[in-house]
């Protein structure tokens, strides 16, 4: 139960909640229990009745229509009170399951680059679902029953005491048994629970694969190699969910099988001491036996309960391995920061905890506010590395960032990213319409904003062409659009933005170089006031900036303007010659 500790901080902030389902619970108990005592007293009055030489029997039919009454007026309204009591427990529960699913939202929007590098989306999508559903089961209807069994326990084992001490100890002989076949029983529940899951995460993660990577397995025609990964992996799943439903099968059963045990132990020394008159009279008996059968459910429900439980237990168990990771990128200022764009590289080194890939090594450079840096470098160079270390997806290993100055940990990591626009190399658009993916730079955009800003991304004409423009819903990471497209699209959600910094990660490969000519002259005159810095392996998108800088092995090996790059000898004058030569020959 260590693990299930971690919600306690949910049943104190819906302690009312609680607190209320748990005295209506106690009333709605005691209304349950008149039943037996109008059935027993009914018992007594007709034994009664029967012993006497009376032959009226209007007097005893009022006597057991009124206790009749009586009793379907109790039972309604322990009814009601147990409604009123699963209406106060359960959406409790549903609060806290909506609460922690936003709480391991949360997490993984904090949690680093790393993290998903190590994480496969189909475990993290299984967590979040399959998990806290089954810590939901826990927080609402175990937690419920748990409450339920311990009250009318507690109150019913009291209410027979008070009748026959000794046939109260007959009764609950059997439970000592019931208890240790349930410890022998959870545990057992617990191990396989832990397994089944396991299992149902690598069938997420897998089938996820899958279905993002479908394209690929369908040009390679390699559908039925995947259908049998598949085929096998389902069937392992599918063993560990019946192993683990074999064991849970057992409860029920040897729950029912002890309550009639009690139920024969009343009978038999119930009858037994009426006839040496240590009972009065049959209604006891009578009693007794319903009292036994009002502990049926709540006896059978700890098997239930006590499954739940440990399934609870296994999946908050993967909740918590990533709820106590602590984010390896924090927000060290609370406090607003502007942000105006000058940009200081100063001794930077980064090497990748993966794979310990040395991506940079003391790269030093200044951009001042409004000046334009195009990086220039073979794969591999480490071009992205520096984008990915000013939007503080990662953090130098050694060296200093400085932005206006000022240490980047030290400025607030949601101004810094906020004052930032960035177009990915791979990229990513949503399964939402176009007009709604530009406008993820800036929500409340007009619609004059969005086609300007797509104008201004060479892409305008382009979404027109379309049969709903606009408004036209892309299918999942924009697989509707071509290559160039998504690029476009892309920079015209960073342009809407406008932001104080713009990073452009090679994100004109896709586009032919007439497109890319008339972006690129949008985007330097867009730029202007901005501080931009262009990632590219094309002379074409470097050579109108201000500062050029080449990388190689993570390493600056030439730097300074277009005009004194192609006059001294060197990789970026080598380029410019091939590209050049290429273009001619087009």
């Amino acid at each position: 139960m260590k693990e299930l500790r971690y919600l306690n901080k949910y049943f104190i902030k819906y302690k009312f909640s609680f607190l209320l389902g748990i005295i209506i619970t106690i009333i709605a108990q005691i209304f349950s229990l008149f039943t037996p005592k109008l059935i027993s007293k009914s018992f007594n009055e007709i034994e009664a009745f029967s012993k006497s030489n009376t032959v009226d029997t209007t007097i005893i039919s009022q006597q057991l229509i009124s206790n009749i009454l009586l009793i379907i007026a109790t039972t309604i309204i322990a009814g009601f009170l147990t409604f009123l009591m699963r209406q106060t427990l359960i959406v409790m529960s549903r609060h806290i399951e909506f609460d922690l699913k936003n709480e391991v939202f949360r997490q993984y929007e904090n949690l680093s680059q790393n993290f998903y590098k190590q994480n496969r989306t189909g475990d993290l999508m299984n967590r979040i679902s399959e998990d806290v559903s089954k810590v939901r089961m826990y927080v609402g209807p175990a937690v419920m029953y748990s409450i339920n069994t311990f009250i009318r326990f507690t109150i019913v084992i009291g209410y027979m005491y008070n009748v026959s001490p000794r046939l109260t100890l007959y009764t609950i002989l059997p439970l000592p048994l019931l208890s240790y076949c349930i410890f022998k029983l959870s545990s057992e529940i617990n191990k396989r629970s832990t397994t089944f899951q396991q299992y149902l995460s690598k069938v997420s993660s897998y089938t996820q694969e899958v279905f993002s990577g479908i394209r690929v397995i369908k040009a390679y025609s390699l559908e039925e190699q995947h259908q049998a990964n598949i085929t096998n992996l389902a069937n392992e799943s599918k063993s560990k969910s019946l192993s683990l439903a074999k064991i849970q099968s057992l409860f029920g059963p040897l729950m029912l099988a002890l309550i009639g045990v009690s139920n024969l132990v009343v009978i038999y020394f119930g009858g037994l001491m009426y006839i040496d008159g240590t009972i009065k009279s049959l209604g006891t008996i009578a009693e007794f036996i319903l009292y036994v059968n009002m502990l049926t459910w709540p006896v059978a429900s700890l098997g239930w309960v006590s499954s739940m439980v440990q399934e609870a237990e296994a999946s908050q168990k993967r909740l918590n391995e990533f709820l106590k990771i602590e984010p390896e990128i924090a927000n060290k200022n609370p406090n607003k920061s502007k942000i105006d764009g000058g940009i200081i590289f100063d001794n930077v080194s980064y090497t990748y905890e993966d794979t310990h890939i040395k991506a940079l090594q003391n790269v030093s450079f200044t951009v001042h506010k409004g000046e334009t840096l195009a990086i220039l470098g073979k794969t591999g160079s480490g071009k992205s590395t520096i984008l990915a270390l000013l939007s503080r997806l990662y953090d130098v290993t050694s060296g200093q960032i400085l932005i206006d100055n000022k240490e980047i940990s030290q400025l607030n990591l949601f101004d810094l990213r906020s004052s930032i626009g960035v177009v990915p190399q791979d990229a990513f658009l949503f399964s939402d319409s176009i007009k709604n993916n530009i406008k993820f730079g800036k929500e409340d955009a007009t619609d004059l904003e969005v086609e300007a800003a797509a104008k201004s991304a060479v892409v305008h004409d382009n979404i027109l062409s379309f049969n709903k423009g606009y408004d036209t819903i892309l299918g999942e990471r924009g697989i509707t659009l071509s290559g160039g497209q998504k690029q476009r699209v892309s920079i015209a959600r960073a342009i809407i933005k406008n932001p104080a910094i713009l990073l452009f990660d090679d994100c004109l490969s896709a586009v032919d170089t007439e497109t890319e000519e008339a972006i690129l002259n949008n985007l330097y005159e867009i730029c202007k006031n901005k501080t931009t810095i262009i990632v590219s392996h094309r002379v074409s998108s470097a050579k109108n900036a201000d500062k050029i800088i080449i990388l190689e092995d993570g390493k600056i090996i030439q730097q300074g303007s277009h005009n004194q790059l192609i006059n001294e000898e060197g990789h970026y004058a080598t380029l410019y010659l091939k590209q050049l030569s290429e273009k001619e020959l087009l």
